[in-house]
């Protein structure tokens, strides 16, 4: 899968938001939980909520230019379960096929996603 500014910005971090105290000059500080350092502020929560998605956007390109590991959210890659409809004759042609490749349906149809999303694979639509 190709990592790049776009597929971070994807991504549905969880953004805390707090109330700033009176005494230090109140408002809003706004933070993403997984990526430290990268904070907002602003007089409204929805005005902390836009300056630390900018500072994301920021950090982002930085990270990204000197190739350094960006956090991604530990669910991010936890299996979910989708239902899909398809030809019982493919659901058993792809049965073989996993099976020949010692793996089973769900694990070839994430190889094949893999590769469609890496851009090893690539589809043209009929004219």
């Amino acid at each position: 899968m190709i990592k790049n500014k776009e597929y971070y910005q994807a991504i549905d971090y969880d953004i805390i938001v707090s109330t700033v105290s009176e005494d230090d000059g109140g408002g809003y500080m706004a933070y993403y939980k997984n990526i430290d350092g990268v904070m907002g502020d602003g007089k409204t929560e929805s005005e902390a909520v836009a300056d630390v998605k900018n500072a994301f956007d920021c950090y982002l390109d930085v990270a990204l230019k000197n190739k350094d590991a960006i956090p991604e959210p530990e669910n991010l890659n936890k299996a979910k379960k989708i239902n899909i409809s398809m030809a019982a004759s493919k659901i058993k042609s792809l049965d073989i096929y996993a099976k020949r490749l010692n793996t089973t349906r769900s694990g070839l149809l994430t190889m094949l996603s893999d590769k469609l999303l890496n851009g090893d694979i690539e589809l043209h639509p009929k004219p």
